[in-house]
């Protein structure tokens, strides 16, 4: 009798029901502690006005986003398969930690370059430049996201430096065009939810959203372990 019982405990997680659940488990918990992480940047973007004015606070409010997003990418990928070994709290607090300034560092530059690109585009009527300055503004704006969608993958799972991450991500937006084109439909996703329904839907379907971003850019983070890793 204690044979079958012993297989069967050690069976307990195994299955697909099992692994669903502690998928369920781990995308609710990591959600949860993402929105409480950016939670200060979040609560006092509502108190802003739709003016263009407040571009530049509404960046400041975003700051915290930045290492939020990380830690949930962090805690994502080294999810646990098995019910029975479940820890999403402790591996998104990890990566918070491990993540938080290196995240910074480059989280915050792209906030500012984002905040210029669009300020400009509110203010383009009284600049006087024809109108394709504009679609070029908007082109660069895409770019930069795309760009800042890498920085967050590979800073979320490799411990590089600032300016080589940075390079890594420029290298990986024309290296790996499939990961990136999956990155561009994930960001027009996230951007129709937002116009077509509410702006607080991307935020509350964050991390499957963020799954599906680790899953897009997994070639890119299976040639950085290959190849820039020691």
């Amino acid at each position: 009798m204690s044979a079958p019982q012993t297989a069967g405990r050690r069976g307990f997680g195994d299955g697909p029901l099992s692994r669903a659940a502690a998928l369920v488990h781990t995308l609710v918990t990591v959600e949860v502690l993402l929105l409480a992480a950016a939670s200060p940047g979040l609560a006092a973007l509502l108190f802003l006005g739709a003016d263009p004015s407040n571009l530049p606070l509404a960046a400041v409010c975003l700051l915290p986003l930045g290492p939020a997003l990380s830690a949930a990418l962090y805690a994502l990928h080294h999810r646990s398969r098995d019910l029975t070994e479940l820890h999403p709290a402790r591996a998104f607090w990890r990566g918070w930690r491990l993540n938080a300034l290196p995240v910074l560092k480059l989280w915050t530059p792209l906030l500012a370059w984002l905040t210029v690109i669009a300020v400009s585009l509110t203010h383009f009527h009284a600049t006087g430049l024809p109108g394709w300055w504009a679609v070029l503004l908007v082109l660069i704006g895409l770019a930069s996201l795309l760009w800042g969608a890498h920085v967050l993958v590979l800073t979320s799972l490799f411990a590089f430096r600032g300016r080589d991450t940075a390079r890594l991500a420029a290298y990986f937006l024309f290296r790996h065009g499939r990961a990136t084109l999956g990155v561009f439909s994930l960001l027009v996703l996230a951007g129709g939810l937002t116009v077509l329904l509410t702006e607080a839907l991307p935020a509350l379907l964050a991390s499957p959203l963020l799954l599906c971003l680790l899953n897009t850019t997994r070639p890119v983070t299976a040639e950085a372990q290959e190849d820039f890793t020691a």
